[in-house]
């Protein structure tokens, strides 16, 4: 069996009817809280979640985002007017019981199955493995996940995945041919999965994270219909770039007077505007927080700058290329390529199958990702191109439609998702997470215990932080 992406732990919440529940009106619920005022930093689907559901138990909630767009990394392009692209959050992940199931039914929203399974994968050579090969690479793959799980129950300082692969296999002494398939599956099972380096990966919490059961899932119109349905009848004031948050500190009495302001820029040249509040729920990612371009007044804990530190945030880019019609089988959900050197494209997902669309979405990602950043679109698509006429010929039609992201550089993430880098432990998140003064709360996928990296774990982190507000 040809190994695929994300397999992990199973993990049932029993959450399927919350999302549509969400998207109906309620009653404000009965509160000795009820009627604060609350700020909600952030329009993704973490901020959107804390928003609708403090609305809707009575408080007065505003929203502020710094993009001129709803979703934070959720966003569904509209470039292709007849073909919306999302390119951020693109799959539903473990369609049963995952609330956002419930969210894009109860949206209106169609949810077209994909495959991990259905996938082609192509040797060096640029053809398709035969049987013998696939077999080799199973073999490979069965010993990868076997050395992860164990490293995850040895006692001593923590490896990188590098540096367990390096113990496990004996690197100096593989084959070419072994190199190559060892690093095609780091790639495609655990650097696509988490958006970053083998190098920064930690070995002992690497699949640490839970799962849903079932399918993968495609969104049609995309994850905008979800956002949308979300944000109706919230308070959202867009442009909105925070600068600082002045919140008290940590000796703020408990349910005590006083509360937070939040100071931003509204534009270029403009002047900074502020907010006040009784309480703050902060939902910006894990990229921004690490980069510092947020004050708080006074500073964070020691304990809760040093978690956004130990923690990774990673990088996943999509090079989505639209042509005239398919030269690729069109059978196939997933098609891989056994890496021939570093920084080439191993993993693209083919739309003519699941939506009749001549569409390839190429990914990178880790410090691959980054240093694609800095090329301009033209680059980037000579890259993807060249590695594509390596398995399908030098004839192929250039595309006709081009789109491509770059959440590293994007200064309101900072990176795509979060990850368990080398150094950091599970606890970092609950350190994230946890509330300050009971006046400053945090959510945000990095902030979930097993569910970061996902569209999931944001959403149900802003219910937690509503909860606990």
């Amino acid at each position: 069996m040809i190994p695929t992406l994300r397999r992990r732990e199973l993990l049932t919440l029993g959450l399927a009817g919350l999302g549509a529940a969400l998207l109906k009106p309620s009653n404000p619920a009965r509160s000795s809280n009820r009627g604060l005022r609350v700020i909600v930093v952030g329009s993704g689907l973490a901020g959107l979640a804390a928003a609708r559901q403090l609305q809707q138990q009575g408080h007065q909630v505003t929203v502020l985002e710094g993009r001129d767009r709803l979703g934070g990394r959720t966003w569904t392009s509209r470039a292709w007017p007849d073909l919306p692209m999302d390119l951020g959050a693109g799959w539903i992940h473990g369609t049963s019981g995952n609330p956002i199931t419930a969210l894009a039914r109860s949206s209106g929203a169609q949810l077209v199955d994909t495959s991990l399974e259905n996938a082609l994968v192509y040797g060096a050579d640029g053809k398709p493995l035969s049987a013998s090969q696939e077999q080799q690479l199973d073999r490979l793959d069965r010993r990868l996940v076997a050395a992860v799980a164990q490293a995850q129950e040895q006692e001593g300082p923590d490896l990188s995945l590098q540096g367990l692969v390096a113990r496990t296999f004996g690197w100096d002494r593989l084959s070419n041919d072994d190199r190559q398939r060892l690093r095609y599956l780091v790639n495609n099972r655990y650097e696509q999965e988490y958006g970053a380096g083998a190098l920064a990966l930690s070995s002992r919490w690497l699949d640490m994270d839970g799962a849903y059961g079932g399918g993968e899932a495609l969104l049609v119109p995309g994850f905008s219909a979800i956002v949308e349905a979300l944000a109706q009848g919230l308070t959202i004031l867009s442009g909105q770039r925070v600068q600082e948050v002045i919140w008290g500190g940590p000796s703020a009495a408990a349910g005590g007077s006083g509360g937070v302001t939040v100071v931003c820029q509204t534009g270029p040249g403009g002047e900074p505007r502020r907010f006040e509040a009784d309480k703050l729920v902060l939902t910006v990612p894990l990229g921004v927080l690490k980069a510092g371009s947020i004050q708080f007044n006074p500073p964070l804990p020691a304990a809760k700058q040093t978690a956004i530190q130990r923690l990774g945030m990673g990088t996943l880019n999509k090079c989505c290329l639209r042509f005239a019609r398919p030269f690729w089988p069109t059978d196939v959900d997933w098609l891989g390529q056994i890496d021939p050197g570093p920084g080439d494209w191993m993993e693209w997902v083919s739309l003519a199958k699941p939506l009749n669309q001549p569409v390839l979405i190429g990914f990178h990602a880790g410090a691959s990702a980054v240093a694609l950043e800095a090329l301009n679109d033209a680059a980037v698509v000579a890259s993807a191109m060249a590695s594509l006429r390596r398995l399908y010929g030098p004839g192929i039609p250039e595309p006709i439609g081009v789109q491509i992201s770059r959440w590293h550089a994007d200064p309101f993430s900072g990176g795509a998702y979060s990850f368990n880098a080398l150094g950091s432990t599970p606890a970092d998140r609950q350190v994230l997470a946890k509330p300050l003064a009971q006046r400053l709360f945090f959510a945000g996928e990095a902030s979930h215990p097993n569910l970061f990296g996902t569209v999931h774990g944001a959403y149900l982190s802003g219910l937690r932080a509503a909860a606990e507000l």
